[in-house]
């Protein structure tokens, strides 16, 4: 099977799982680049960001239109993670391939479990501190593992910042973006031997697909869309670990 097919077949997973859920996307795109389309782990995190911030800059215009995103606490969220972000962007390129890999696999199980076990709207009052730690942390492993955070994102919004489902899955969109942003700001360094041929239509497949996605996360129960992507990352996780140990 051709790079161009791979590409499409993937980003459009990728694009179905940010367009449906808010998250989880980032996490599907490492691994196909590195075992289907052969970049370096660095090198496919990098390209990660790259892709997820396109695909979420396209899904955002579509959950603004429909009133979802909070920007205010979004921007408040994400505010805290830019630095983390763009310190975890220069570490990446220092993080040995395979320890890269099984942090991978372990945020991908973690991505998983997430989604399996979502988050519920609480009536306690929103604790600034531990919001801004929140998001101090989603900004650490978006810049260091080149995930977008939004499965991380979403329970954090909706358990912490006390946001409904649809406007954390909506305002996760604008983290993710501001994130990658700043990420990619201090990765330039790791961005030389991108197969721009491969990341242009693997982009251009997850931003058809995050619409897609959209419409279908308004047919399905969204927890049946959730335990679906749940399995598949799963499956992920452990082949990428077992590959990193054996």
């Amino acid at each position: 099977m051709s790079e161009l097919v791979l590409a499409l077949l993937a980003g459009g997973g990728v694009g179905l799982a940010l367009g449906g859920l808010g998250g989880g996307g980032s996490v599907l795109a490492v691994p196909p680049l590195i075992y289907l389309l052969g970049f370096s782990p660095v090198a496919a995190t990098t390209a990660s960001l790259i892709i997820v911030a396109a695909t979420s800059i396209s899904s955002l215009v579509a959950h603004a239109r429909d009133g979802n995103v909070r920007w205010r606490a979004g921007l408040l969220f994400a505010a805290a993670g830019i630095v983390p972000a763009m310190l975890g962007g220069l570490a990446a390129g220092r993080i040995p391939a395979p320890v890269l890999t099984v942090a991978f696999s372990v945020i991908a199980a973690l991505a998983a479990w997430r989604m399996l076990r979502p988050s519920r709207p609480t009536d306690s009052p929103v604790r600034p501190a531990r919001a801004a730690g929140a998001g101090a942390g989603l900004g650490a492993v978006t810049g260091v593992l080149g995930v977008g955070g939004g499965f991380l994102a979403v329970p954090a919004l909706v358990g912490v910042v006390g946001l409904r489902m649809k406007a954390a899955v909506g305002t996760s969109l604008l983290v993710i973006i501001i994130n990658s942003l700043a990420a990619l700001a201090t990765r330039t360094g790791t961005a030389d031997g991108l197969d721009w041929a491969v990341i242009t239509p693997f982009a251009g497949a997850a931003i058809l697909g995050a619409w897609d996605g959209k419409r279908l996360a308004a047919k399905i129960s969204g927890n049946r869309l959730q335990h679906v992507f749940a399995y598949v990352l799963l499956a992920v996780a452990a082949f990428m670990l077992l590959d990193s140990l054996i």
